[in-house]
Order: C-alpha cells, then sequence, then structure tokens
C-alpha cells in the first residue's frame, strides 16, 4: 500500500492509473478505523480496479472543540488494517493542505434543507464542514465513485445531492451499516462507552425495529409509537436527541396513510458517547 501525504504525489499515482485506464474508488474516513470503515474498502474493491482511502480529522465539522480534541487518532493500527485489507492508496492529508488559508477563509459548500432537521439541527454547522470537506476531497482525488456508510444516512443524502446539484463526476455509493452481533451499529464513538454503558447500548438498534414492527403491524397513531420510543429510550439510560420516521428519499416528516417508503433514525447519548442509528422501513 502507497502512503502519501501530498498532491504531488497523489495526483502522480492517480494519473499513472488513469493512463493505465484504471477505474478508481475512494473511500473518504477520519481514521480510527473500524470493520464498518473496512466493508466499505472490501466493497470498493469489487467494484474497481483501485482503492483509495483517506484519513482526515476534519475540524470544520466540529461544533464542540473538546469533541475535536477527544476524537481518537490511530494512524499506525489504521496503516496497518489497510494494509492487510490490500488497500492501494492511503491518502493523509495535512490540514495546511486542506485549509491553506486557514478555516475561518475557506470557502464553505452549504446544501440547503440539511442544518434544520435531525443530526443537522442538533449540530449546527456539521453539515457545512461535512460538504466542503467531501467536496475538497472529490477534488483532490478524482475518483470514478465514492463510498459512503448507511449509518450515517443523512449525510449519505446530503453528499448525493451536493454531487447533483454541483454536477461533480463521481457516483455516490451506499453500503448497510455494519453491526455487532448485538445489533449496536459499529462506530468510532462506541469505545467511549463503559462496560454497563455497551451493554445497554444495543437498545437502540432494538428500539428501531420495534418502531418499524409497530407501523408493519399497522398502527396509524405514528407520533404515539414515537413517544413509547423516546420512553424506552429514556428508561434504558439514554437521552434521546431525537426519534423520528421520514420519507426515505428526502428525510422529511412521513405522514401515516401516505408515504411507505421510509426511514427511521435516532440519535442518543449513553454516557459520553452520542450514538445515532436509523433503519428502512417499507409499508408499500
Amino acid at each position: 500500500m502507497q502512503i502519501v501525504d501530498s498532491l504531488l504525489g497523489l495526483r502522480a499515482q492517480i494519473r499513472t492509473w488513469r493512463a493505465q485506464q484504471m477505474s478508481i474508488a475512494f473511500v473518504p474516513t477520519m481514521g480510527n478505523l473500524h470493520q464498518g470503515h473496512l466493508s466499505l474498502v472490501q466493497r470498493a474493491q469489487t467494484i474497481a480496479d483501485k482503492v483509495v482511502v483517506s484519513i482526515f480529522v476534519n475540524p470544520l465539522q466540529f461544533d464542540d472543540k473538546a469533541d475535536l480534541q477527544a476524537y481518537p487518532r490511530t494512524l499506525q493500527q489504521d496503516i496497518q488494517q489497510l494494509s492487510e485489507t490490500d488497500c492501494d492508496l492511503l491518502f493523509t492529508p495535512p490540514a495546511e493542505l486542506i485549509y491553506p488559508k486557514g478555516m475561518a477563509a475557506q470557502t464553505k459548500v452549504v446544501v440547503p434543507g440539511v442544518d434544520d432537521k435531525l443530526c443537522g439541527k442538533m449540530r449546527p454547522g456539521h453539515f457545512d464542514g461535512v460538504a466542503t470537506v467531501v467536496t475538497k476531497l472529490f477534488n483532490l482525488v478524482q475518483a470514478d465513485m465514492a463510498l459512503f456508510g448507511e449509518k450515517d444516512y443523512q449525510q449519505l443524502l446530503m453528499i448525493r445531492r451536493l454531487v447533483d446539484d454541483l454536477n461533480l463526476p463521481i457516483e455516490i455509493i451506499s453500503v448497510p451499516t455494519c453491526r455487532e452481533q448485538d445489533g449496536l451499529a459499529m462506530s468510532s464513538r462506541n469505545q467511549y462507552l463503559s462496560e454497563s454503558e455497551r451493554a445497554i447500548a444495543p437498545q437502540l438498534h432494538q428500539c428501531l425495529l420495534q418502531v418499524a414492527q409497530a407501523l408493519q403491524s399497522g398502527a396509524s397513531n405514528w407520533p404515539l409509537v414515537l413517544q413509547a420510543g423516546l420512553e424506552q429510550l429514556n428508561s434504558a439510560g439514554f437521552t434521546p436527541e431525537y426519534l423520528e420516521i421520514c420519507r426515505a428519499e428526502d428525510l422529511q416528516t412521513a405522514v401515516a396513510g401516505t408515504d411507505t417508503h421510509l426511514r427511521i433514525l435516532t440519535a442518543a447519548r449513553l454516557g459520553q458517547a452520542r450514538l445515532i442509528d436509523n433503519i428502512a422501513c417499507d409499508l408499500a
């Protein structure tokens, strides 16, 4: 696996692959890799000739400086995992390459209609930071396709719209959420959980499944179903931020009896960890 941290090094390798008419898949990450990230790399290897992974902890998407400072940085461990997964190139740009004029002077990419709901509402400016860095990384790597996990479903839809609105020449491919055996969605933030909290954490996914089961069983009072879910999370020890039934295509609030292609999404704090999860629910 080749490791580069400069634009010249990156572009030189991309040009070589292009000259050989090879297709390129891209997996952007913030490091601290787990099996969920590696599943994206493994999927990328099945659909492209070469796979590029980036590791960059993006300060522009953190609304809490303490959260940024606490974010785990495990580069050597990440390199080992990617080497074992046969990744072709790891791009580790310094902040000076991504934000040469500093973040305050950085041109930003804003995707309308994202910050007013779900994680956007709870984390102001977060998705502007994600949209900006993803656009920059797309322009730097110039891949044919990029892969994102469905665990960050709101982010996935935001990036799809960004690519569509800006006519970016890249295909966005989604990969299902990777879960532990007990159903907990894999996340770098799971390591913030204490042993007792880790035992509780799978109930977040169980709550989503119970909401979906209620809808599929014909429940028509969706606010009541959601209230029961929130009470369940509170009783388990979570501090819920939201639990919503949305239209899968645009995350607008779904209407009982009208919308059938749904996504049920939640975010909740458990100890020091902020956990998110979502599942599909089709009523057609």
